[in-house]
C-alpha cells in the first residue's frame, strides 16, 4: 500500500471562525481519495515558516512567500507547493528547485473570470457608471449631462502580455464592434497572433494608439517598472489603463500623476507596489480611478476552479506522478525529488 499524502492548506483559506472563505475549494476531490489526508496550517504567516509546514508532503498555498529560508529549513519531506493561482512571484523557484519540491500552478483556471472582469471594468469606465451612481445619491440629477460616455464600438483595445487571460480578452470582445486588437509581446508568435487575431506593435505604438489598456504581463525582473512615465505620457488623454496583472509592472506614482492632472481618462487597478493599500494612499480624492483589493476576478467558480485544479495536483502526486502546471520542469532532473515521489508509486 502506497505511503499517506499529507498536505496542508494555508490558513488565509479560513475566515476568524474557522470557516472556509470561498463556497468551494475542491476539497471533496480529497475528501474521496484514499491515501490522502489534509488540514489546514496552524498559523496564517505572511512569510511562510519552515517549521510550519515540514511535516507535510504537498502545500496547498493561496498568498504567503516562500524564500530561500523556507525552503532550505522544511525538511527533506515536502515535495510540492501548489498555488491558488497563476502568479508565482512571492515563490524563490530556484530554491524549490534546489530543495526538490515542484512548484505548481493552477495554470488557465483564472483565463476567463479575469477577461470578464477586465471587460466589466472598461465598461463601468467609459459609462462613468460610479459617478452616474452618486449623481442620483447626491441628488444632482441635472449634472448628468457632465458626464457623457463612450463605446466601446470603434476603439482600440491593447493589450500587453497576451497569455491565458489576454488570449481570452481577445475572444470575449469580438461581440464589441471595437476596432483590431493591437498587442504587445515579445513572446507571443506572428502565427499565433494571427491565430488570436491580434495585431503585433512594438510597446510605444501601443501606448499611443490604444483607447484601452490592459496589462497582462507577469511581474519578472524585465517587466518591473515597464510603463512608467515617458509611456504614460504617450497615452491619448482618452484613453484607460486597467492593471490586473501585478503592482510594479506600471509605476504607480507615474500613473497617480496623470490621474491627478486629467493626463488620462481614467484608469481601473487591482494590484499595487505595496499591498495592502491603507485609507490614505496615493489614489484618494481620484474620481477617474477604479480600484479593487487585488480581488476583481475573484468568483465562486474561479476558486471552485482554482482548488479543484491543486486538489487533483496533489492527488496525482500522491500516485507518484506528475501533475499539470509544474512550473520549474528542472526538478524532474532532481534525484532527490524522484526519491520523493517514488515512495508514493
Amino acid at each position: 500500500m502506497c505511503a499517506t499524502f499529507k498536505i496542508g492548506i494555508t490558513r488565509d483559506s479560513l475566515n476568524n471562525e474557522g470557516n472556509l472563505n470561498f463556497k468551494d475549494l475542491g476539497l471533496k476531490i480529497l475528501d474521496r481519495t484514499d491515501n490522502v489526508n489534509y488540514g489546514f496550517l496552524a498559523k496564517d504567516e505572511p512569510i511562510m515558516p519552515p517549521a510550519l509546514i515540514q511535516d507535510f508532503d504537498g502545500i496547498i498555498s493561496l498568498s504567503p512567500a516562500y524564500t530561500k529560508n523556507t525552503l532550505e529549513g522544511c525538511g527533506e519531506r515536502l515535495i510540492a507547493i501548489a498555488r491558488l493561482g497563476v502568479g508565482y512571484d512571492n515563490v524563490d523557484v530556484k530554491a524549490c528547485t534546489n530543495s526538490d519540491v515542484a512548484l505548481l500552478t493552477a495554470r488557465g483556471t483564472v483565463d476567463y473570470p479575469m477577461a470578464e472582469a477586465t471587460i466589466g471594468w472598461m465598461l463601468a469606465l467609459n459609462h462613468n457608471i460610479f459617478i452616474k451612481d452618486q449623481l442620483v445619491r447626491m441628488g444632482k440629477w441635472d449634472d448628468r449631462n457632465l458626464y457623457m460616455g463612450t463605446e466601446l464600438r470603434d476603439r482600440t483595445m491593447g493589450i500587453i502580455g497576451v497569455g491565458g487571460i489576454g488570449g481570452t480578452l481577445v475572444k470575449l470582445l469580438r461581440s464589441f464592434k471595437m476596432k483590431e486588437t493591437i498587442a504587445f509581446d515579445p513572446y507571443l508568435s506572428e502565427d499565433k497572433a494571427i491565430q488570436l487575431g491580434v495585431k503585433l506593435v512594438d510597446l510605444n505604438t501601443l501606448m499611443r494608439q490604444a483607447d484601452y489598456i490592459s496589462v497582462n504581463c507577469p511581474l519578472v525582473e524585465e517587466t518591473r517598472n515597464l510603463i512608467n512615465s515617458e509611456h504614460i505620457a504617450m497615452m491619448k488623454p482618452t484613453a484607460y489603463l486597467i492593471t490586473t496583472a501585478r503592482g510594479g509592472i506600471v509605476n504607480e506614482q507615474a500613473l497617480v500623476n496623470a490621474l491627478r492632472n486629467k493626463a488620462i481618462a481614467g484608469a481601473a487597478v487591482d494590484v499595487f507596489e505595496k499591498e495592502p493599500l491603507g485609507e490614505n494612499n496615493p489614489y484618494s480624492g481620484l474620481d477617474n480611478v477604479i480600484l479593487a483589493p487585488h480581488a476583481i476576478g475573484w468568483t465562486d467558480e474561479l476558486y471552485r476552479d482554482m482548488g479543484s485544479m491543486c486538489c487533483n495536483q496533489m492527488v496525482s502526486l500522491s500516485k507518484g506522478e506528475i501533475p499539470k502546471g509544474l512550473i520549474n520542469r528542472e526538478v524532474l532532473d532532481k534525484k532527490g525529488f524522484r526519491n520523493k515521489l517514488e515512495k508514493f508509486k
